[in-house]
């Protein structure tokens, strides 16, 4: 498959004939978040399967929509569930949604996702911003032939989450009875969770939580030199943190327990944006 300009541009051309609205923001929505959609006002739903050469969410909890509108305020564009590499879909083609993005005039991102906590100092149910991120998978988005309207060859990841709109994160922090960190996320595969090994060596790393998602994306929104801000729930603490096995039910659980603050949060932040 040759992932051209013009591929992409059948996405963007299909949602934006559809579309009310030029977003100017986007979101990415993780666990706890995906009432947020249904705040959207004067929503355009579009299913993933009705958009050209993009992908398909087959995970069951995830809605698999688009939806745009406008939302305190802002016009938005969320993404109602998210792609993952445990899927069966390459690196490669998960450059899809923020290509998309882009071509729809997207100024900035706010990705959120649910992860497991490797600080101790960490709890189920407090909420991390994202300064960097460690992938030891040894592969990227863009890997193969670069897609030169996008972005050069060899690009720079050093502010890859913007330091402006963490600031913005953790002004927003301080009016959320929320626990809020700032800290680093590290990238596994999945879909099986990581050994206590495992997260024994990712704290050496320097890793505060881990997941299977976010790091495509981020890859992606900085080859097109695209604002980012990344915000990880933590639902629960990491293989071996505690002396116990995570609990059948406990990610539900705690996100459910605190999705309306989240939501709340989110949405402040969504506010101060300039």
């Amino acid at each position: 498959m040759a992932y051209t300009y013009e591929y992409y541009q059948k996405s963007a051309d299909y949602v934006r004939r559809l579309a009310k609205v030029e977003p100017e923001t986007a979101i990415i929505l993780g666990t706890a978040l995906g009432g947020l959609a249904a705040e959207i006002e004067d929503p355009v739903v579009i299913p993933y399967g009705d958009i050209p050469n993009f992908l398909v969410s087959t995970v069951e909890s995830h809605a698999g929509e688009l939806v745009l509108g406008t939302l305190m305020g802002k016009s938005v564009v969320c993404m109602s569930g998210r792609f993952h590499y445990y899927e069966g879909y390459s690196f490669e083609q998960l450059a899809a949604p923020i290509r998309l993005f882009k071509l729809l005039g997207v100024k900035r991102t706010i990705l959120t996702n649910a992860a497991g906590a490797v600080n101790e100092a960490y709890a189920p149910g407090d909420v991390m911003i994202i300064k960097d991120h460690i992938n030891l998978v040894g592969a990227s988005p863009m890997r193969g032939p670069n897609v030169d309207e996008f972005g050069e060859r060899f690009f720079y990841v050093t502010d890859m989450y913007t330091r402006s709109l963490r600031e913005v994160a953790l002004e927003c922090a301080q009016r959320t009875t929320l626990r809020v960190h700032e800290g680093v996320y590290q990238f596994f595969c999945g879909p099986h969770l990581e050994t206590p090994a495992e997260i024994r060596a990712a704290r050496i790393l320097g890793a505060d939580a881990v997941g299977m998602s976010t790091v495509t994306e981020a890859l992606t929104a900085a080859h097109c030199a695209m604002p980012l801000l990344g915000i990880a729930l933590m639902t629960n603490m990491a293989a071996g943190v505690l002396d116990r096995p995570m609990l059948h039910g406990e990610v539900d659980a705690t996100a459910h327990r605190v999705q309306e603050p989240f939501v709340a949060y989110i949405k402040d932040i969504l506010t101060h944006l300039s």
